[in-house]
């Protein structure tokens, strides 16, 4: 378990160090980044809970996740978004079983969405990782076909006027561009044309601002409103999403989910609208959250600053899974 303890607003100091609020708990599912067997192979299988959570991803799809995640060098081929999805709950589970979680809300900023309509009962767990599947092939329909070209690009260290500045350059260049994530005040996620791609992160750098990874196939645009629709057509109309058990925090706006018509919106939301931690975030805060667990391979919501300065933050990540329990 990676702890890693931030005094929540309000916090007094006391004889032994700091007296911290304590108040909601929720649970975070993280947004897929760059996955691979080499990082992650061993965790899924040795672990306890990740053996069961494969073996009934096998069983949902008819083939061997394990062995096609380790065949493929994709990112985000279909095999190796499976395999976030079933680590990611499966941690989970340990998190609960194992650790005495207990969350009074749960939060799946973009790819995690997946994996907390799963933890909040919205679909089971055979019927996530079906839609899954599923989706990963109709995006790859789409993006084959259709902005083929397009990239999103993140970047950080950029504040918000200079970001502004360098977009309004964009545009005055007759450059096509969409935010499509608001992580932090300095952290943003943009699509371009790949043809613009060089001059934007040269502009990054120039502001001073660092460009992180370029994701392929992009994500969360209101360009990919016909993907939205596709997905709509071809792949929800074939699953009766419920209530989530709990509720959950929208990633788009911070808005709470508590209805299966809203749950179904949030993930349709996803392909056309950009996500936005910050007002995550404050939405937590107002309802009196203090403790945020992330269960899933996360190397940045967790250790975002907006992130950090509001929540005493818990990671249990593969890493973590494996190390000898105390």
């Amino acid at each position: 378990m990676e702890n890693t303890q931030s005094a929540a607003p309000g916090a007094q100091n006391g004889k032994s160090g700091y007296e911290v609020e304590q108040g909601l708990t929720a649970i975070v599912f993280p947004g897929m980044g760059p996955c691979n067997f080499a990082d992650v192979g061993r965790y899924m299988v040795l672990d306890r809970y990740a053996r069961r959570r494969l073996a009934a991803a096998d069983e949902a799809l008819g083939y061997s996740v394990l062995q096609r995640f380790r065949g493929t060098d994709h990112e985000y081929s279909e095999a190796t978004q499976i395999a976030f999805l079933v680590n990611s709950v499966a941690l989970a589970d340990r998190a609960v079983d194992a650790m005495g979680l207990d969350p009074d809300l749960c939060v799946g900023p973009s790819f995690g969405q997946k994996a907390a309509a799963a933890f909040v009962d919205s679909l089971p767990f055979g019927d996530v990782v079906r839609m899954t599947a599923e989706l990963a092939r109709c995006e790859e329909e789409f993006f084959t076909a259709e902005y083929s070209d397009v990239i999103t690009q993140s970047f950080v260290r950029t504040p918000e006027e200079r970001t502004k500045e360098i977009l309004a350059e964009m545009e005055a260049r007759g450059e096509w561009y969409e935010i499509s994530g608001y992580l932090d005040h300095d952290f943003y996620f943009v699509s371009v044309r790949e043809s613009s791609l060089d001059f934007f992160k040269q502009r990054i750098r120039d502001a001073g601002g660092y460009s992180m990874y370029s994701m392929r196939p992009p994500v969360h645009a209101r360009a990919f409103s016909a993907l939205r629709r596709k997905v709509e057509e071809e792949v929800f109309a074939r699953y009766d999403i419920g209530a989530p058990r709990i509720p959950v925090i929208a990633d788009q706006n911070g808005t709470t989910v508590a209805d299966a018509e809203a749950m179904r919106t949030m993930l349709l939301d996803t392909f056309d609208r950009p996500i936005n931690w910050p007002d995550v975030v404050s939405a937590l805060r107002r309802g009196g959250v203090t403790d945020l667990w992330f269960t899933g391979a996360d190397n940045l919501f967790h250790r975002l600053d907006c992130t950090t300065r509001n929540f005493r933050v818990t990671a249990v990540t593969p890493k973590t899974a494996l190390r000898p329990e105390k």
